[in-house]
């Protein structure tokens, strides 16, 4: 099979995945004061950033898609809007040839950032809500979830014998 096909067949695994775990997995929500967290929500949107950015990006859209049909608040759905930029960027680091944990930490501030901004709309400009609940509160979602995200890809790479941070596909260029 052609890498072209199978980067799509990748991307749309995670997208199902991405668009699965908000409606189904209601039991990993994690809710503290006003802030949410799906844990593993970010799962399939790190997995793709080694794919390429583009798949990223569309595997994010699929996040969102599943936090909106979710039926979750609007603003959770603003929230993981904000996942289409850090995958993008995710993944543009993957193109560089950045190490995943340097990855993830680089991310973090990011994420938080976007989604602390993704609120104003909301909730105004609520300095503890914008910064302590909601930027604080992604980073350390994004670090939970980039350490399940760690653990599966080197537990992916043992058992298949092949370091998939290299590249999920086979002979794939990142």
């Amino acid at each position: 099979m052609d890498n072209k096909i199978t980067k799509m067949v990748f991307t749309a695994l995670f997208t199902a995945l991405a668009i699965i775990i908000p409606i189904y997995f209601g039991f990993l929500k994690i809710i503290i004061g006003p802030f949410t967290a799906t844990l593993a929500s970010h799962v399939p949107i790190f997995l793709s950033m080694y794919l390429s950015p583009a798949s990223a990006v569309v595997v994010a859209i699929g996040s969102t898609l599943g936090f909106l049909y979710g039926g979750l608040p609007i603003v959770v759905v603003f929230r993981a809007a904000m996942h289409i930029i850090v995958g993008f960027i995710g993944a543009v680091l993957v193109k560089k040839g950045f190490k995943y944990r340097n990855i993830v930490l680089i991310t973090a501030p990011i994420h938080g950032i976007l989604e602390g901004l993704a609120v104003i709309p909301f909730y105004g400009l609520n300095i503890y809500y914008i910064i302590v609940v909601t930027a604080v509160g992604s980073m350390l979602h994004h670090c939970a979830d980039g350490f399940i995200s760690g653990v599966l890809l080197k537990s992916l790479s043992k058992a298949l014998r092949r370091d998939l941070t290299k590249g999920i596909i086979r002979n794939q260029q990142i």
